[in-house]
């Protein structure tokens, strides 16, 4: 289900269950005098938001930062197999030929394989660290013939091991950043703090609705950006591997 899809249903269904809620507790409770909210419930209302809305901007933080650290990841890993790619034009053709196609060959099971696997936090085999092993295994294997190719091959096998040292990495920041003791708290608060908007006697009146249901649209668009964010490679597609995307292409010109 697309993330823009699940993000539509959990507003919508959200901001129908507090109309409903506040609706149907006018009906029950018709007589109740709704002039005056004591500043004591006031006061528990604002500290439990501000309290929550710190929590929530904790979680975002971490998410984002673990977001960002993955992509950082991929971005290594792709930089590392271009610098090979660029860095094979003192060898013979025949020689670049074959390293260029064990790195297209990672790469494209990078990308069809190994991140659908890492979106569902699902085992990973061991054929990308064998089509890494081929390109080490080519250019470790490979005697200089001249004074340029000496100069380049252990930078050659530098980058293979900055990309294996990715690779790895990428590997350990597969699935959720946060915790289930975490999420149960995120949401227990979410319920909390909604919940206390009928502690404020709200009415019925257009204004007091439009203001409950955008506030809850709030709270659930910050739930959605957490959920969407504890995911470092994403919820679905493969946008997050665009780096190892666009090495496909570069490998292939």
């Amino acid at each position: 289900m697309p993330e823009w899809l699940v993000y539509t249903l959990a507003s919508v269904l959200v901001c129908v269950l507090v109309i409903a809620a506040t609706v149907m507790r006018h009906r029950r409770v018709a007589d109740e005098d709704t002039s005056e909210t004591p500043d004591v419930l006031e006061y528990m209302v604002m500290m439990v938001g501000v309290v929550y809305a710190i929590v929530l901007g904790l979680a975002i933080a971490g998410v984002w930062e673990a977001r960002g650290a993955a992509e950082d990841t991929v971005q290594r890993e792709a930089q590392a197999l271009y610098e090979i790619d660029q860095r094979l034009d003192v060898y013979p053709a025949a020689f670049r030929t074959q390293v260029k196609e064990h790195i297209d060959a990672y790469a494209r099971h990078a990308v069809t394989t190994e991140w659908p696997a890492l979106k569902d936090d699902a085992p990973i085999d061991a054929t990308g660290a064998d089509l890494l092993g081929r390109i080490r295994s080519d250019i470790a294997h490979h005697t200089p013939a001249d004074e340029l190719q000496a100069q380049a091959y252990q930078p050659l096998l530098d980058q293979v091991a900055a990309a294996d040292d990715a690779r790895h990495q990428r590997l350990d920041s597969a699935g959720t950043t946060l915790p289930g003791a975490v999420w149960f708290g995120l949401i227990a608060g979410a319920v909390i703090t909604l919940g206390l908007l009928y502690t404020l006697q709200i009415r019925r009146s257009a204004r007091e609705l439009l203001l409950a249901t955008t506030f809850s649209a709030l709270v659930v668009f910050l739930l959605f950006l957490v959920w969407s964010f504890d995911a470092p490679f994403g919820h679905s597609g493969t946008d997050s591997a665009q780096p190892l995307s666009d090495l496909l292409t570069t490998t292939a010109v």
